[in-house]
């Protein structure tokens, strides 16, 4: 990471924390003067697989330095309430219920103005005025003026899907369902694989209008597009 000697002298404490995740080069006039290192001792060149080092997990940082970050790094983050989140790789079932959906939600939207797509997917929410980066397993477009030239998202979408699994799942209930009310997401669906049901929310005016939980042997309707449904068992059935 490159800073200027200005910000170390005036973040000198935020730095120090940084440095644990990478070198900080320090500069002067433009020009390197300086890098600030991590000080090991002998027994901590042996890293572990998963270790925060390598993973930014947790950190609370500037939405400048998220992009930075995500930049730099091979690994997938979100990015919420300023807060970084790293994305494991998803399991076999999880990818399943996600193309199933997926095809649902493709042929039911072909021909019409508003399209589906599929995570990794980078989308830039505002809430309370400050940016949140999230990368939901599905999502609907419908305010396609909102893809830019390079052909990145920077819109809201319409209707947002996430998937539950053990190490997303309070994100996803309480993180994420906030975020996306706040941020202008009309309808929020929450699969959830572990009591093989369907939540969905439709929200009005940045709050919780309607939500209704689906189960087994019924079907999840849409609120924000009339006649988008889809067979729960469907969504949870053995493979």
């Amino acid at each position: 990471m490159l800073i200027t000697s200005t910000e170390a002298q005036n973040n000198f404490g935020k730095y120090l924390r940084l440095v644990e995740q990478e070198d900080i080069i320090i500069t002067k006039n433009g020009k390197k003067v300086a890098r600030l290192v991590k000080f090991f001792e002998n027994d901590d060149y042996v890293m572990r697989e998963g270790s925060s080092a390598y993973s930014h997990e947790g950190m609370q940082v500037s939405y400048e330095e998220f992009l930075q970050i995500a930049r730099e790094s091979e690994n997938r983050y979100e990015y919420i309430d300023g807060e970084i989140y790293l994305l494991a790789s998803p399991k076999v079932k999880h990818q399943k219920i996600v193309m199933i959906i997926s095809n649902k939600f493709s042929s039911w939207f072909e021909s019409k103005k508003c399209f589906p797509l599929t995570s990794p997917l980078d989308v830039t929410l505002y809430k309370d005025g400050k940016p949140n980066v999230v990368q939901p397993d599905l999502l609907v477009i419908c305010d396609q003026e909102n893809i830019k030239e390079d052909d990145t998202y920077m819109g809201t979408p319409t209707l947002v899907v996430e998937i539950l699994s053990e190490s997303t799942r309070s994100k996803d209930l309480i993180k994420k369902l906030d975020l996306y009310m706040q941020s202008g997401v009309e309808e929020y669906w929450i699969v959830n694989p572990f009591s093989e049901e369907i939540n969905i929310y439709w929200f009005k005016e940045r709050d919780i209008e309607k939500t209704i939980t689906f189960k087994t042997g019924e079907k999840a309707v849409s609120f924000a597009f009339p006649g988008l449904s889809i067979d729960v068992d469907g969504v949870f059935g053995k493979w």
